[in-house]
């Protein structure tokens, strides 16, 4: 049995669908779009899928398989972290194929993350929800009931703190969001795009819960998109080359349920996850040729780069400044434009764009002769994730 996934499996096919705010179809159609798209990007066929790993909600396995086609499903599971899933996903669909379970494994997601909140007049919500588990308990039972009901709001809870532990600006975060726009610029599918940002408007714009502006927060889109694996040797006979699943970890804080009452308020899930992902991949942070970031909001993004290790506790805020994580810089990030600019689809959106990255398929945002990437996941109560992700030499 193989202990380390290092190599053992590879993204062989990829797709995303527009970002919409609004969209015409269904989430589940959406999903299936990108899904059958993905598998057609593979070179391969719905009968050639026999894993699964859905979206927490909105569309069941069986529905991906009935819908698709796939003649047999021999491994499913749905994994429940906020926007940390669809990284998390990888890592069971690496174990699944290099053990033998499956051979090939699609992981997907969609959502409305715009259109729930803003129901068409004549069209009847959707019965369809999205399974927030944990995150929805603990915000009914111990936040709503003092006025704390949005993610922004939740997460003001340790942003805080860190600002004011660190002295972090509102000019350091600028730098993240300008960034995310700037290649946004770059990317057809950028909701954002044609929107260039200035640090002005940035400043200019409303506060939303401390430190948070509206322009430190993600977007709500409408959007599908999916991967799909096999095993690395498989993948050196399709299409693309090969852009191998190098390492990776899931990671909880503790405790994994609440916030206020941790004893290091800080500590990120990312923090236990990153050195095993690292480790297990035979390479450092400062290893990687660009950066995949969640990036729900621009102190959090700040946060995660100090949990991986790439800079020290505090040191993220000049870490970004000076055209670092640009494209043309030292560690460009998010070169797709990010959940801040490109469009909400939990951070698949960041494989899809590392995966472009390695096969050198980036188009004006490719990051030149890159050979490793990082991508992160983030749910909302701290969980953490990583994909250390290299291309076949």
């Amino acid at each position: 049995m193989t202990t380390n996934l290092r190599g053992e499996a590879a993204i062989v096919g990829v797709a995303e669908t527009d970002y919409m705010r609004g969209a015409d179809r269904t989430i589940p159609e959406l999903i299936l779009q990108a899904s059958m798209a993905a598998i057609r990007d593979a070179g391969l066929t719905p009968a050639d899928i026999d894993g699964v790993i859905p979206p927490p909600g909105f569309i069941s396995t069986e529905e991906i398989a009935a819908n698709l086609g796939m003649p047999e499903v021999r491994y499913s599971i749905t994994v429940h972290m906020g926007g940390a899933s669809p990284t998390a996903a990888l890592q069971s669909a690496a174990m699944a194929i290099s053990t033998g379970i499956a051979n090939a494994v699609l992981v997907t997601l969609g959502w409305n993350g715009y259109s729930a909140m803003r129901p068409r007049p004549g069209v009847a919500p959707s019965r369809r929800k999205l399974d927030l588990g944990p995150v929805l308990e603990v915000s009914r039972n111990f936040y709503t009931p003092y006025g704390v009901r949005s993610a922004a709001q939740w997460y003001s809870l340790y942003l805080q703190r860190y600002v004011d532990l660190y002295d972090v600006q509102p000019t350091d975060a600028a730098e993240i969001a300008l960034a995310s726009r700037e290649h946004a610029q770059l990317n057809d599918k950028a909701q954002m795009r044609g929107r260039p940002m200035r640090l002005q408007e940035y400043l200019d714009s409303p506060p939303i819960a401390g430190p948070l502006r509206k322009l430190d927060c993600c977007l709500e889109t409408d959007c599908a998109a999916a991967v799909v694996l096999t095993s690395a040797e498989r993948a050196r006979d399709l299409p693309h080359s090969p852009v191998l699943y190098l390492g990776g970890a899931e990671g909880h804080p503790d405790p994994a349920d609440e916030i206020t009452n941790r004893p290091e308020l800080l500590r990120l899930g990312l923090h236990y996850a990153a050195p095993r992902a690292f480790a297990m991949a035979g390479v450092k942070p400062t290893d990687m040729d660009f950066l995949q970031i969640y990036d729900c909001f621009t102190y959090v993004v700040m946060m995660e780069l100090e949990a991986l290790g790439i800079c020290e506790p505090g040191g993220a805020k000049d870490f970004v400044k000076g055209g670092n994580i640009r494209l043309g810089g030292r560690y460009p990030m998010n070169t797709h434009g990010g959940l801040l600019s490109q469009g909400h689809c939990w951070g698949l959106n960041h494989l899809v764009e590392a995966t472009r990255q390695l096969r050198h398929e980036a188009g004006a945002a490719q990051v030149a002769g890159c050979e490793l990437g990082v991508v992160t996941g983030y749910g909302d109560l701290g969980d953490g994730s990583i994909a250390v992700l290299g291309r076949d030499r």
